[in-house]
């Protein structure tokens, strides 16, 4: 989730939020993609959950990260809760159950995303391992209850804890025990915009069929390969989904910012403090006729952390986020950010990838993100299965990637990221598969060692 920013420009009118989101634009040479993954924390000793307080807590890791980094700590009421780098302009951030997460810097290639990550892991493990701390990547916690997952001490999450049952049965499973990597990617003008949006949309439960891995809760099996997916289909309908108007006639940046209007908002920062104002409407504080928060009208903070609490699959910023991955070891990571590099910032590619896409209704397009939780790339799809359209889009991928021609110190493009995604279309494996077979054959039904399979370190 979104750092909370803090700026007290007024907004005054709809058309200064529309144009806040086409400030975005970008020339093609300007492209840069982010990448985003969480993890979850635990005790290598006994395999419980990390709190945030004590001597060998969130809170005191993000305090040794501060001085082995030299970023600045961001706070919320006096307590640490994440840091941000000056520079390179990357944060590390706390979700609600303590998934730590790394917010990428915006980088040109796949081959810098990669030292990122890698770098970003050494680094915590630096911090970690005098604490007994230990990092798993899956897209939901395998282990731990809701009851036995710590919670965070930041405003928003207290304010988001309180609503989230009000609007959907998963929402806090979804805040406190799932875990993504997300890519965050630029566009050149609103309609450039528009066809990443619906291509992205539309190959959404694609991704999350090959990168389906949390086939675990509370200890055992639960039935699907991306449990994570499946919370999100309980989980607040009014800022989640496909977004189908997205797929309309007339499309872009205004018909976005209408949507989020009407979007219940969450909370109204101002300076440090959190107004839980959940339920009301954007709209009335544009007015200033806000009952909670009485003479407030909106500035630009509220409208960047207002779209920062909106979930759908593809979520439309000054950027683009794609949000369909389950969470998963290193070179997971990578493939996500790589995935859609390939398919969106070559031309060719994006064209061919909207050709497999268009004709796909609404209907079908709501239906393969219910279903693929649960069947991942066995899900059916016209006269074919999920597997087939994923090795499509997946070499459309790789051609984009290879005409790129970025080249590493070994000369190697930035094809060889798509690696991973390439060996599940040709096994039929997912990492929920894999997981699963091991559990049954190798593990005893002993979800313990999933920790030490998927741990990063």
């Amino acid at each position: 989730m979104a750092r909370d920013v803090s700026d007290a420009t007024p907004i005054e009118s709809r058309d200064q939020l529309v144009a806040a989101l086409e400030s975005g634009c970008k020339p093609r040479e300007a492209w840069r993609v982010g990448t985003e993954h969480e993890k979850f924390g635990f005790y290598r000793s006994d395999l419980s959950p990390v709190p945030y307080g004590g001597d060998r807590g969130i809170r005191r890791l993000l305090e040794i990260m501060t001085g082995l980094l030299g970023w600045r700590p961001i706070e919320d009421d006096g307590r640490i809760i994440g840091l941000t780098d000056p520079i390179g302009l990357g944060a590390i951030t706390l979700e609600p159950g303590g998934q730590f997460e790394l917010s990428g810097a915006p980088l040109a290639t796949i081959h810098q995303t990669c030292r990122e990550m890698n770098a970003h892991l050494a680094q915590v493990r630096e911090a970690a391992a005098p604490l007994g701390i230990g990092f798993l990547g899956m897209g939901f916690s395998p282990k731990w209850t809701l009851a036995e997952t710590p919670r965070m001490p930041k405003s928003r999450y207290e304010i988001m804890a309180r609503y989230m049952p009000k609007v959907g049965s998963r929402g806090l499973d979804m805040m406190y025990r799932t875990c993504t990597i997300q890519a965050n990617l630029d566009f050149s003008n609103e309609a450039d915009m528009v066809r990443k949006v619906r291509v992205g949309l539309a190959l959404q439960p694609i991704v999350t069929a090959l990168f389906a891995n949390s086939p675990f809760t509370d200890g055992k099996p639960n039935g699907y390969q991306s449990y994570r997916a499946a919370t999100w289909l309980d989980t607040d309908a009014d800022r989640t989904g496909m977004l189908p108007f997205a797929f309309e006639d007339g499309f872009g940046f205004e018909r976005y910012i209408d949507w989020a209007l009407d979007v219940p908002m969450y909370f109204v920062k101002r300076g440090s403090r959190y107004y839980d104002v959940a339920g009301s409407s954007f709209r009335d504080l544009l007015a200033g006729k806000l009952d909670k928060v009485p003479g407030e009208r909106a500035t630009a903070s509220d409208l960047e952390n207002h779209l920062s609490t909106l979930f759908p699959d593809v979520r439309l910023k000054r950027f683009l986020e794609m949000r369909g991955a389950d969470a998963g070891p290193n070179r997971r990571i990578c493939a996500v950010s790589a995935f859609w590099v390939g398919l969106l910032y070559d031309q060719d590619s994006l064209d061919a990838a909207w050709d497999v896409v268009k004709d796909w209704t609404a209907a079908e397009r709501e239906a393969l993100r219910h279903a693929v939780p649960a069947t991942a790339i066995r899900t059916p799809f016209r006269n074919r299965t999920v597997a087939d359209i994923a090795g499509e889009v997946v070499a459309l991928a790789r051609e984009g990637l290879r005409r790129r021609e970025n080249l590493d110190e070994e000369g190697l493009d930035e094809t060889m990221y798509l690696s991973s995604l390439e060996e599940t279309i040709a096994t039929g494996e997912t990492p929920a598969d894999r997981v699963l077979r091991e559990y049954a054959d190798d593990w005893g039904g002993n979800v313990d060692r999933v920790f030490l399979r998927n741990a990063f370190f």
